[in-house]
């Protein structure tokens, strides 16, 4: 079972073939974010959903009471780039709201239903993250 940078190097080293597709057969693209802080490149393994020509992605944290650091710095930069398999390219993050993000998690959540624990855990809107291709 691949995690964090393992993940993203296994992924990237293969083009996807190893990691696309993770635990329970959920689909993962890679993130690169620009550090809000340090400005420095982070890579993160995601599992996602295609939604026409996007890409959507949950900033869960596993429930945390905070946002994860990949979502603060899509807050502060939303041109990032991704990598579906061997697809790479730039996209625009932004965040669903009201009925589009209540379409988009139930989608989320027949791909990992996971989801829907996570949110029981925290008091903080979990955010619903589209990426559009630019």
């Amino acid at each position: 079972m691949l995690f964090g940078d393992e993940h993203v190097r296994r992924y990237e080293e293969t083009d996807g073939a190893e990691g696309h597709i993770w635990e329970k057969g959920a689909p993962v693209l890679i993130l690169a974010t620009t550090g809000r802080k340090s400005g420095q490149e982070r890579k993160f393994p995601l599992i996602y959903q295609q939604h026409g020509d996007s890409y959507v992605i949950i900033a869960s944290k596993g429930g945390a009471p905070t946002h994860p650091g990949w979502y603060l710095n899509l807050l502060a930069t939303p041109e990032v780039r991704i990598q579906v398999a061997a697809d790479k390219f730039a996209v625009r993050a932004r965040t669903a709201e009201g009925p589009e993000r209540d379409e988009l998690w139930a989608k989320m959540t027949t791909v990992w239903p996971d989801y829907d624990e996570y949110r029981k855990k925290t008091d903080r809107e979990i955010p619903v993250v589209i990426l559009d291709r630019v």
